[in-house]
């Protein structure tokens, strides 16, 4: 008898686990989902770049001398200001071209003296032998001679007084390299590289090496950024820029987009559009070829109603058993977000606006702050997502 009751009983137990399995299957879809509510707050669309920090204005120092240079009277960071020395090329060829210049100065004024009197001698020749014709003492030939002698004389004058000018010209040369061999700061500004050192022979045969290059004014700085196309309609000038360096990863940098080039670089068929971005730099914390990572405010909008994007992406699974859920998927057409209504997912259609990344503007539909709307299933059921929700800009 005993024996029965305990078989009886365990057949009870049975029954009872795998009606409890089916119950819990049949109603495990109702277990849980994530909410999010419905907030107010602002949303920033923006364009993402990456951009190389660089100094507004910045100038290559050259030499248009050949030589070897002497002195060095400033180095990596040296503030200069304009015409203050920064190099000197020993000038000691160069002021022996001058040397030679100026000597063939003086000789070319010397011959221009001894044509002087050279054409003074034939003048008067010609001025005897033409009392002389007129007296019948000498031959008409001799008076041609002494014509053709005086006029000699005046030519020879012109070209020994031309070249006094090739002389005085060639001097000027000579001076003007020799003032060369001091290289001078064009600007003012910060010496950010030097390209020589003392003894180095540079050589301005072919093309003007660099010596220096100074950043006019380093509290002034610029980004090159690079746009892709899909974007760069959206960028225009004046627009707010926030952006960060590794160098300070916690400090957020402001600037303004001063600049949108028409010039496309296309890289592996990708193409981009060159956008410049002035940043002011009062502490010198930004420093030229620092990359920065930027962010561009396209369009804000303050105090909208918003909700995450977490919502828009979320569509529940097909249920056995939940046809009206389907039926509200398959009839409700265009941009909807779930509510929980009574425990089951209920759509609710709306009309999207700006996007963040984060949250989406609710423009129109039914929606009101602080309702719950479904962002997630916490009991493992395949959702279907998204990759990007309607509206956003990246």
């Amino acid at each position: 008898m005993k024996k029965k009751i305990i078989i009886l009983l365990i057949i009870a137990v049975v029954i009872v686990a795998i009606g409890l399995f089916f119950y819990l299957r049949e109603n495990g879809n109702d277990m849980a989902y994530k909410t999010e509510k419905v907030s107010r707050g602002g949303i920033n669309a923006l364009v993402t770049a990456t951009g190389t920090v660089n100094a507004v204005t910045t100038v290559s120092v050259g030499t248009q001398v050949s030589g070897t240079i002497k002195r060095l009277m400033v180095d990596y960071n040296s503030p200069v200001k304009k015409g203050q020395l920064l190099a000197q090329i020993d000038p000691a060829n160069v002021q022996a071209q001058v040397d030679q210049a100026d000597a063939n100065l003086w000789s070319a004024k010397a011959n221009l003296e001894k044509a002087a009197v050279a054409t003074l001698d034939a003048r008067r020749t010609l001025q005897r032998n033409k009392e002389l014709f007129a007296q019948n003492f000498i031959a008409r030939s001799d008076l041609d001679t002494a014509e053709t002698n005086a006029q000699s004389a005046e030519a020879q004058q012109k070209v020994t007084q031309a070249q006094v000018g090739q002389a005085q010209a060639a001097l000027k040369i000579a001076k003007t390299n020799l003032q060369y061999t001091n290289i001078l700061s064009p600007v003012d500004g910060t010496v950010i590289s030097r390209s020589v050192d003392v003894g180095q022979t540079v050589a301005a045969s072919f093309q003007t090496p660099t010596l220096f290059s100074i950043a006019q004014d380093l509290t002034k700085m610029q980004i090159n950024t690079s746009v892709d196309e899909a974007d760069i309609g959206k960028i225009q000038t004046g627009q707010e820029v926030s952006f960060t360096v590794d160098a300070y990863p916690d400090t957020l940098f402001a600037g303004k987009v001063s600049e949108v080039r028409n010039s496309p670089t296309t890289v592996s068929n990708v193409v981009t559009y060159d956008v410049i971005i002035k940043v002011d730099n009062p502490q010198l914390k930004l420093k030229p070829g620092m990359t920065a990572n930027v962010s561009i405010t396209i369009e804000t909008r303050k105090d909208v109603l918003r909700i995450s994007n977490a919502a828009l992406r979320f569509k529940p699974a097909d249920v056995k058993g939940k046809s009206d859920i389907n039926k509200d998927k398959q009839d409700m057409k265009g941009t909807k977000v779930w509510i929980l209504e009574k425990g089951k997912p209920k759509p609710v259609k709306v009309t999207i606006g700006l996007s963040d990344g984060n949250y989406t503007e609710i423009s129109a539909g039914e929606l009101k702050a602080g309702q719950e709307i479904i962002t997630d299933s916490l009991n493992n059921k395949k959702t279907s997502s998204s990759s990007r929700p309607p509206g956003f800009m990246h």
